[in-house]
C-alpha cells in the first residue's frame, strides 16, 4: 500500500503540497490529475525517492519494485531488443552470474545461475520484449538496428518499452501517449489492462485515463484528494461534492447571519445580554463551512470569418515532401487529389512519420509542394497551429506585444479585453512569456490566430501542451467553429467532437476511410495481424527464391537503397548538427540547474545574510527552466523532422 500521512512539501518558496493524506491500494490503477504545476510530476519525484517531506510521512513497501519511463536514452550501440531487455535488471543480474561462474569454471554456480534464468523465464524474455517493441510500432527489422539510429520520438518510445520490460510493482507513466500514435495507444491501453501491479498515471488524454484507470487522484489547492472512478467518473463525483459543499456554506451563512443579527439587537440589552452571549459562544465553537472552490471554467470561442469560399483549396495530382540541399527531393505523401469543402471537418488518421504533419505543412503553405498544382478560393484565410508555432513566439515579448503586432491599429484596451479571454489578464498581458509554461505558449499562440479570423484551420497536434481544462475549452470551441477544419490529434475525444469524416495517410497515399474512430482501431488491429503473417511467410520462403532474374533484382534494389541513403543523408546533416548544439547547451544549463536546486533546497540559503544570493537564485531558476523546455520544444521538433525525413 502506498500511503501519505499529513504530508507536506516545498519547492524553493513554493509549497506543493500541505497536510495531505490519501492511500493508493495493491493493484489499482490511478489516473494523477491537476492543473500544470499543481505536482503532478513533484509526486512522482517523491515515489521514485528523489524527493523528501517536509512535514508528515510517506510510506511504500520496500520490496515494490519501481519503474518508470527514463527522460534521456543514451545513444547506445546495442541493439533496441537489448535495450528493452535492458528493463528486466533481475534478469540481466543473473546473466552475469551465468557469465561469472563461466569464467571462473564454476560448473556448480553455473547450474545454478541457468537454474535461476530459467525460473525467470529468461528463455522467453527476448521474444516478450520483441512483443512489446513491435505493439509500440517497431518493424521487426527495427528491433536489431543500434539505438543510437533512432530519432527523439522513437527513443522515447523505447525507453516505454523498457519501461514496460521491468518486472515492476509500481508504474509510473507520465503522459504517455505524448509520443505515440493511435494505434500504439490502442496496444498500450491493452497492456496496462493485464499490468497486475500498481499503476499512477499522469496523462491529459481524458479518453486514455477512461480506458485504463479505476481511481483519480486530483491535486488543487495543495491537497490529493481520491477518488473511486476513472476520469469521465470524477468529473461527475467532484460536481456534486462542489454542489453539496455549496449548499452546506448557504445553509450556514444564514444560521450565521440569524445567530450575528440577534447579538446585534440584544447584547446591549440588560434583560437579553445572557442569551446574546450564549449565541457569541455558539458562533465562536462554530466549524465553519469553506464556500466550495471550484475554478472558473475555462472558455473560448473563434471569431466568425469574414468569408467562406467554396471549393477553399484544391490539390491535384501533388507530391508534398523535402527538398535536400542540392535540390535532390524526398517525397513523403504522393498524387494527393483533395477538394476542401466550405464547412468540411476532417480528421486525419495514420501512423508516425507517415506524413500526416507533411500533408499540413503543404496545405498551409510553409512547405512548398514537389509538384502537383494548388489552387486556393478567393478570400482563403488559413489558421495553421503546430508544435513549432511556440518557438516562434518571442521570448523577451509580452502577449499584448505579439497581438500589436497582428493588429497595430487596434486600441490597446480592445488588445486586453481579447487577451483576457483567453486568462491573459492583468500583469500577465504585460508580462515577458519567457517563464511561461508550455500549455500557456500554447494557449496564446492559438489566441493569435483566432484574432486572424481562419475560415480554414489546420491544426497539428494542438493539445500536447494543454491541461485537461484548456483541451475542453479548445473541443467546445472548435466543436462551435463555423469555418472548415483538418486536425491532425492522437487525443481520441478531440477528435471525435470536432470531426465528421476521416482520411488516412498511409504507404504515400491519402485515401478516405469509411468508418469511425472504433473502425480505425479494429483497422489496426486487422492490419497488425496481416503484418505479423506477412514476416512469417517472409522468413519461410526467404530461402527458396535463386537465379539470375532475382540477383540482378537485388542488386537493382541494393543500388536505390544507397542512392536513397546519400539523399537522405544531405537532408539529415544539418538537422544532425542543430540537434548536437542543442544537447550541449542543455547539458551546460541542467548541471547549473541541479547547482540551483541543491541551493535553494538547503535550509541555510534561508538565513538573512544570503536574502539577495537567494532572490537572485530563484530568478536564475526560472531563467533557465524557462531556456531548457524551449530547448527541449526545439530538440522534438528537430528530431520529427528527421522523422519525416527518414
Amino acid at each position: 500500500m502506498i500511503r501519505f500521512n499529513q504530508f507536506s512539501l516545498a519547492r524553493g518558496t513554493k509549497p506543493l503540497f500541505d497536510n495531505t493524506t490519501f492511500t493508493l491500494n495493491p493493484g489499482e490503477k490511478a489516473g494523477l490529475v491537476g492543473a500544470n504545476g499543481a505536482g503532478k510530476s513533484t509526486l512522482f519525484a517523491v515515489l521514485l525517492g528523489e524527493l523528501h517531506a517536509d512535514g508528515g510521512d510517506f510510506s511504500i513497501p520496500p520490496t515494490w519494485r519501481i519503474a518508470h519511463v527514463a527522460q534521456e536514452t543514451p545513444a547506445a550501440d546495442k541493439t533496441a531488443l537489448d535495450y528493452t531487455l535492458d528493463g528486466d535488471a533481475a534478469l540481466r543480474t543473473i546473466e552475469a552470474r551465468i557469465a561469472a561462474a563461466s569464467a571462473a569454471h564454476d560448473g556448480a554456480a553455473e547450474g545454478e545461475a541457468h537454474a535461476a534464468f530459467a525460473d525467470a523465464d529468461g528463455y522467453t524474455a527476448p521474444a516478450r520484449a520483441e512483443a512489446l517493441l513491435l505493439g509500440l510500432g517497431f518493424t521487426l527489422e527495427q528491433t536489431r538496428e543500434p539505438v543510437s539510429s533512432f530519432s527523439g520520438g522513437w527513443r522515447m518510445r523505447l525507453n516505454l518499452a523498457q519501461a514496460l520490460m521491468c518486472r515492476s510493482d509500481l508504474l509510473l507513466l507520465d503522459e504517455p501517449t505524448n509520443h505515440l500514435d493511435l494505434d500504439a495507444i490502442v496496444w498500450l491501453e491493452d497492456w496496462l489492462h493485464r499490468y497486475a501491479g500498481t499503476l499512477i498515471v499522469i496523462s491529459h488524454d481524458r479518453e486514455f485515463l477512461d480506458s485504463v484507470c479505476d481511481v483519480t487522484l486530483h491535486l488543487e489547492q495543495q491537497q490529493i484528494k481520491r477518488y473511486g472512478g476513472n476520469y469521465s467518473q470524477f468529473e461527475v463525483l467532484r460536481a456534486q461534492q462542489i454542489a453539496l459543499q455549496q449548499s452546506a456554506y448557504e445553509k450556514q451563512q444564514r444560521t450565521v447571519a440569524h445567530l450575528q443579527s440577534y447579538i446585534n439587537r440584544f447584547k446591549a440589552q440588560a434583560t437579553k445580554a445572557r442569551q446574546a452571549q450564549s449565541r457569541v459562544k455558539a458562533l465562536e465553537k462554530m466549524e465553519l463551512i469553506a464556500p466550495a472552490h471550484a475554478t472558473s471554467p475555462f472558455t473560448f470561442e473563434f471569431r466568425a470569418p469574414d468569408s467562406a469560399p467554396n471549393p477553399m483549396m484544391v490539390m491535384e495530382e501533388v507530391r508534398c515532401g523535402y527538398r535536400g540541399e542540392e535540390g535532390v527531393e524526398i517525397p513523403i505523401v504522393d498524387h494527393v487529389m483533395l477538394s476542401i469543402q466550405n464547412g468540411q471537418r476532417i480528421g486525419l488518421l495514420g501512423a508516425n512519420g507517415q506524413g500526416k504533419s507533411t500533408l499540413i505543412k503543404t496545405l498551409a503553405g510553409t512547405l512548398e509542394a514537389l509538384g502537383g498544382h494548388v489552387r486556393e478560393g478567393k478570400g482563403l484565410r488559413i489558421g495553421y497551429f503546430a508544435q513549432h508555432q511556440l518557438e516562434t513566439l518571442r521570448a523577451d515579448d509580452t502577449p499584448l506585444q505579439h497581438l500589436a503586432r497582428l493588429a497595430p491599429d487596434t486600441r490597446e484596451q480592445e488588445l486586453r479585453d481579447f487577451l483576457g479571454s483567453f486568462n491573459f489578464s492583468g500583469e500577465m498581458a504585460t508580462s515577458k512569456i519567457a517563464p511561461f509554461s508550455g500549455g500557456e505558449k500554447a494557449r496564446l499562440a492559438l489566441a493569435l490566430i483566432i484574432w486572424q479570423k481562419p475560415n480554414l484551420l489546420l491544426l497539428d497536434e494542438p493539445t500536447n501542451h494543454l491541461d485537461l481544462e484548456t483541451r475542453h475549452a479548445l473541443t467546445m470551441a472548435l466543436a462551435q467553429f463555423e469555418g472548415t477544419l483538418i486536425l491532425v490529434s492522437h487525443d481520441r475525444h478531440l477528435l471525435r467532437a470536432t470531426t465528421d469524416q476521416f482520411m488516412l495517410v498511409a504507404k504515400h497515399r491519402l485515401t478516405e476511410f469509411d468508418g469511425d474512430l472504433d473502425d480505425y482501431r479494429d483497422w489496426l488491429l486487422q492490419h497488425a495481424a496481416e503484418q505479423r503473417a506477412a514476416l512469417k511467410a517472409g522468413t519461410a520462403n526467404g530461402g527458396a527464391d535463386s537465379g539470375a532474374d532475382n540477383s540482378v533484382n537485388r542488386k537493382e534494389q541494393r543500388r536505390l537503397e544507397a542512392e536513397t541513403r546519400q539523399k537522405l543523408a544531405h537532408l539529415k546533416k544539418p538537422l544532425h548538427s542543430r540537434i548536437t548544439k542543442i544537447e550541449k547547451e542543455m547539458d551546460a544549463l541542467n548541471t547549473e540547474k541541479a547547482a540551483l536546486d541543491a541551493f535553494v533546497v538547503d535550509p541555510a540559503s534561508y538565513e538573512p545574510e544570503q536574502k539577495n544570493k537567494l532572490t537572485e537564485a530563484i530568478r536564475r531558476q526560472a531563467d533557465v527552466n524557462a531556456r531548457l523546455e524551449t530547448l527541449e520544444a526545439e530538440w522534438l521538433e528537430t528530431h520529427e523532422e528527421l522523422e519525416q525525413i527518414g
